[in-house]
C-alpha cells in the first residue's frame, strides 16, 4: 500500500541533484549566516520587517530596510556586486522573498536566510533589541 509520501515517485537522481544544488543559489541558513557574521561577513544582512519588529529583536549586524522601501536610490550606497541576504519573521512570512524579489529586480545579488527570526532563535542564537 502506497502512502502519500511514496504515491508520487521521487525525481530521478540527476534532476534531484540539479534542484537541490540550485536551492543554495537562492538561500542560505541561519547557521551559515551566524558563522559568517562572526568571521566578518562578505554580504549585507537586511531585516526587511518594519522598524517596530526590528526594534523588538533582530540579528546583530542586520540593517533594517523594510521590503517596501527597497528602491534604487537606497541601494546606491552599496557597490553593485554587493550580496544581500534578506530575512523576516520566519517561514510563515514572505517578507524575505518580497525583499529578495525587489533586489533581484534592481539587478542586485540576493539570497534569503531560510527560517528568519524563528530559525535564528531555533538555532539558539541571540537577538539584539533596539534600533541597532
Amino acid at each position: 500500500m502506497k502512502t502519500a509520501v511514496s504515491a508520487i515517485p521521487a525525481a530521478p537522481s540527476d534532476l534531484a541533484r540539479q534542484h537541490f544544488a540550485a536551492e543554495f543559489t537562492y538561500e542560505t541558513d541561519c547557521w551559515d549566516v551566524h558563522d559568517a557574521l562572526s568571521k566578518g561577513a562578505d554580504f549585507v544582512l537586511l531585516d526587511v520587517r518594519g522598524p517596530a519588529l526590528y526594534a523588538k529583536g533582530h540579528v546583530k549586524g542586520a540593517i533594517n530596510l523594510p521590503h517596501g522601501k527597497i528602491i534604487a536610490s537606497k541601494m546606491a550606497e552599496w557597490p553593485e556586486d554587493t550580496l544581500f541576504v534578506t530575512y523576516c519573521a520566519g517561514p510563515h512570512c514572505n517578507g524575505a522573498a518580497r525583499g529578495a524579489l525587489k533586489l533581484a529586480e534592481l539587478n542586485r545579488p540576493v539570497k534569503i536566510m531560510a527560517g528568519g527570526v524563528t530559525g535564528w532563535i531555533d538555532e539558539g542564537f541571540e537577538l539584539e533589541t533596539g534600533e541597532g
